[in-house]
């Protein structure tokens, strides 16, 4: 059965723009899309985009990669990025197929870029609860909100598996493959809202791939990337006044109740 907060839950996770966007493209493929007031900004500056008659689409000009880092570099000096992590996410056609490009995560948002991101619901066979980390407090987004055990996005040459075996180390310092039992796929969600921690331009297109897991008895999560205040662990219950408070990720709060068995 759902949780009680399931359906505020996903009409939170599938809201629109704050602002009118127009659609991006590379090489014929729709890829992502920016606010036109910043659109007209970026035409401003001659940057490499053509955008087509009536405004209904920008176009990447030349060599995906070499163009976006151009407009990265932009969008980074003018204010008009998040925090620049020096980590490549791949640009696929309306998130999915092969990579067209690459491109700096810092700039995701504001290019409306769809992201794959992976969650790890993990549970704690001593306790019988569930572990969570509270993310840091210099986090750029969600910061002192707690999180899945398990969050992060997917980088560019990475399989989905990949990333969440990465991501299960360098945040909980946990090796999935020496576990006694490998993590369950628990089913995927697209999360589509605006998002502020790239200015007012920012828009989120985010595919959570959600996973389920018990550690073995006495394994105790461990932070290794420094991006983590702590962890604890928590009922469903609990979980549940979380959500209802705002105090977990909306991100997290989507991993959670597929976990439980929603089916998106």
């Amino acid at each position: 059965m759902p949780p009680v907060w399931w359906n505020e839950i996903r009409e939170q996770a599938d809201r629109p723009p704050a602002t009118p966007r127009v659609a991006l493209a590379i090489d014929g493929h729709e890829v992502g899309s920016v606010a036109t007031p910043l659109l007209a900004a970026m035409c401003r500056a001659d940057l490499p985009l053509t955008v087509a008659p009536g405004g209904t689409r920008a176009t990447v000009r030349g060599a995906g990669s070499a163009a976006l880092r151009e407009i990265a570099d932009w969008l980074r000096a003018n204010g008009h990025a998040g925090r620049w992590r020096d980590e490549l996410l791949a640009v696929r056609a309306a998130g999915r197929g092969p990579a067209l490009a690459v491109v700096e995560r810092g700039v995701a948002r504001n290019l409306g870029l769809a992201t794959w991101a992976v969650q790890l619901h993990a549970r704690d066979p001593d306790q019988g609860g569930w572990w969570l980390q509270q993310r840091a407090l210099d986090k750029a987004t969600d910061p002192g909100r707690w999180d899945t055990v398990t969050g992060g996005l997917v980088a560019a040459g990475e399989s989905v598996a990949q990333a969440l075996e990465r991501e299960s180390w360098e945040e909980a310092g946990v090796r999935l493959a020496a576990l006694a039992t490998p993590p369950r796929d628990a089913g995927r969600f697209t999360v589509r809202r605006p998002v502020a921690d790239s200015g007012t331009h920012g828009f989120m297109v985010e595919t959570v791939h959600a996973f389920a897991c018990s550690l073995d008895a006495g394994q105790v999560p461990v932070n290794r990337d420094g991006e983590v205040l702590r962890f604890d662990t928590f009922c469903d219950g609990r979980i549940d006044a979380l959500v209802a408070d705002g105090a977990l990720t909306l991100e997290a709060a989507v991993a959670v109740a597929l976990c439980r068995g929603v089916r998106a």
